[in-house]
């Protein structure tokens, strides 16, 4: 094994965050080593700086994948839920969704959940909740059991619908909803969704 292909190596999990960035790392690796020996200084340079160029892109790759996931916590346990709105005072959003089925849904996510506008707003305004009706997508018993809960509560009969609540947990452990306002989908992106929802939580 050359220095360059070794050095590589050993950087390959330091850089990689999941398995497919590993086996491109590793085939790369690979390919140094059954490259002919470099004598001339130029090739050489060459070469580290490929080296340098493919590690550098795969750990911005792990990076904005890994930033794209935690812009947003989507919580499923709702009274973790209750207790961070309670202490953070500011109200739920409770995302009613069919995430591996509901075309709506993912409509939704795409045009404004997934948008920077909705991040920031999400993040200065609300807790998030996602109450989740799949077909596929495993849950477990207790999250079924919530979600069914909170569907028969709000009466919610379509997808995608998102409340807005505030809750208070009880002396006898029992929880009182206080509804605020729901919408579902608004066609013109983000900053048409924001407003409406925005009139709901923060009435003039």
């Amino acid at each position: 094994m050359n220095l360059i292909s070794l050095g590589f190596s050993r950087r390959i999990y330091r850089f990689s965050s999941n398995q497919h960035e590993k086996k491109r790392c590793e085939t790369f690796a690979r390919f140094l080593d059954e490259a002919p020996i470099i004598t001339n200084f130029k090739e050489k340079t060459m070469k580290t700086i490929a080296v340098l160029s493919f590690l550098f892109l795969t750990s911005l790759s792990s990076i904005a994948q890994k930033s794209a996931k935690e812009d947003l916590v989507w919580h499923t346990d709702l009274n973790k839920a209750i207790d961070l709105s309670n202490k953070e005072h500011k109200p739920m959003m409770l995302f009613f969704t069919g995430s591996d089925w509901c075309g709506w849904c993912v409509k939704l996510q795409k045009e404004v959940f997934t948008q920077s506008e909705f991040k920031k707003w999400a993040q200065d305004n609300v807790i998030l909740v996602e109450v989740d009706f799949p077909k596929a997508n495993i849950q477990t018993e207790e999250v079924k059991t919530q979600n069914r809960m909170l569907q028969q509560q709000f009466a919610v009969r379509g997808y995608p619908t998102c409340w807005f609540i505030t809750a208070d947990q009880l002396k006898d452990g029992k929880v009182n909803y206080t509804p605020i306002g729901q919408q579902g989908y608004i066609a013109g992106g983000p900053v048409n969704w924001i407003n409406s929802a925005t009139a709901l939580i923060k009435p003039n």
